[in-house]
C-alpha cells in the first residue's frame, strides 16, 4: 500500500496541493473506504487496476494527475444499498472537500468533481478527454476475458447479496441495458479499438444469463 500512497501523493502535488502532510493523511484515509468489509468489487484490486490504465495512458488527457485522484474518489462512498447516483454524488462531494483542504486550486478540485459525477452513467462529451481516460479506465473490466469477467459479475452479485435474485436479475438486466445503449463503451481509440468488441460480447452473454435459470457461476 505504500506504493499506492506514493502515486496519491504525487498525483496530488501534480495538481497543486500545497499540504503534503495532510495528503498522506487523506490517501489514507481513502485506503480505508477502499477497503471497507461489504466491497467485494469495488476494492483496492480496483482502484489500481483504473489507475493503471491511467498511468498507461496519461497522455490522451488534458489533465492526468486530475483524472488519476478522480479515480481515487470515484468509488470512495460506495454503499451497495444507496439509490440511483448517491455513492457518485457524495463521492464527488468528498473529492472537492478533500482537495480543498490539501490547498489544490478550486479549478482543479471542480474538475475532479466533475471527473467523479461522470462515473454514474459514463456518457462523456467528444472533446473531454479527461472524463473519456476515467470512463474508460473504470469500464476495463467490461474488456476482460471471459472467466475474469465471470469473476467481476459475481463480486457485484456479492456486494447486493442482501437484494432477491428477482430483483437484482432487473436492476442488473438494466445496467447492462444502458451500457449497451452508450454509442460507444470506450472514446479513446487505442482502448476502443481492443476494448468495444469484447465487452460488448461480454455484456450481451451477461445480460443472456440473466433470463437464464441462474446467474452466472460464483
Amino acid at each position: 500500500m505504500t506504493d499506492l500512497l506514493g502515486r496519491w501523493r504525487a498525483a496530488a502535488r501534480g495538481a497543486g496541493a500545497t499540504c503534503d502532510d495532510a495528503a498522506a493523511r487523506a490517501g489514507e484515509q481513502l485506503l480505508t473506504r477502499w477497503r471497507e468489509p461489504h466491497r467485494r468489487y469495488h476494492t483496492v484490486a480496483h482502484l489500481t487496476a483504473v489507475l493503471d490504465v491511467v498511468d498507461r495512458h496519461a497522455a490522451l488527457a488534458e489533465r492526468a494527475d486530475l483524472v488519476r485522484l478522480a479515480a481515487w474518489c470515484h468509488d470512495a462512498i460506495y454503499d451497495p444499498r444507496a439509490a440511483g447516483d448517491s455513492n457518485e454524488r457524495a463521492s464527488a462531494e468528498l473529492a472537492a472537500d478533500l482537495l480543498s483542504g490539501l490547498g489544490v486550486p478550486e479549478a482543479a478540485a471542480a474538475e475532479v468533481r466533475r471527473l467523479v459525477l461522470l462515473t454514474a452513467g459514463h456518457a462523456v462529451g467528444p472533446a473531454d478527454s479527461n472524463g473519456a481516460l476515467l470512463c474508460d479506465a473504470d469500464l476495463a473490466v467490461l474488456a476482460a476475458p471471459p472467466a475474469a469477467y465471470d469473476r467481476y459479475a459475481a463480486a457485484i452479485r456479492q456486494e447486493y447479496a442482501h437484494v432477491p435474485e428477482p430483483a437484482f436479475r432487473a436492476g442488473r438486466a438494466g445496467v447492462l441495458t444502458a451500457l449497451l445503449a452508450l454509442p460507444e463503451l470506450f472514446r479513446l481509440p487505442p482502448l476502443a479499438d481492443r476494448w468495444e468488441q469484447p465487452a460488448r460480447d461480454n455484456l450481451r452473454r451477461e445480460l443472456a444469463s440473466l433470463n437464464g435459470p441462474s446467474m452466472l457461476a460464483d
